[in-house]
């Protein structure tokens, strides 16, 4: 869960769920020019990269390849574990 809130930390990283969130199954270069265009991000590729691997380290995003290129998508799931931790109805109020 960790790796969860260490990634949601950084601006960058949420900008790229925000993107994944609106057009799954992006490449590198998807991203960056959506976060160039939309969002005036001047953030190298490599950098972009960089952020997407601790986004799949926290399981928040997986990729597969599609010939020479690498697909990025949403795995919405721990985000759902880590709210279902606090949002559980306790029937106390």
């Amino acid at each position: 869960m960790g790796d969860v809130f260490r990634a949601l930390a950084d601006p960058t990283r949420r900008l790229i769920l925000d993107e994944l969130t609106e057009r799954d199954d992006q490449t590198l270069f998807e991203i960056c020019s959506r976060l160039m265009t939309k969002h005036g991000s001047t953030s190298s590729r490599q950098a972009i990269s960089q952020h997407l691997a601790v986004l799949e380290e926290a399981d928040l995003v997986r990729s597969r390849r599609a010939g020479r290129t690498k697909v990025h998508r949403l795995n919405p799931e721990p985000l759902r574990s880590l709210t279902a931790r606090w949002l559980t109805d306790t029937g106390g109020e």
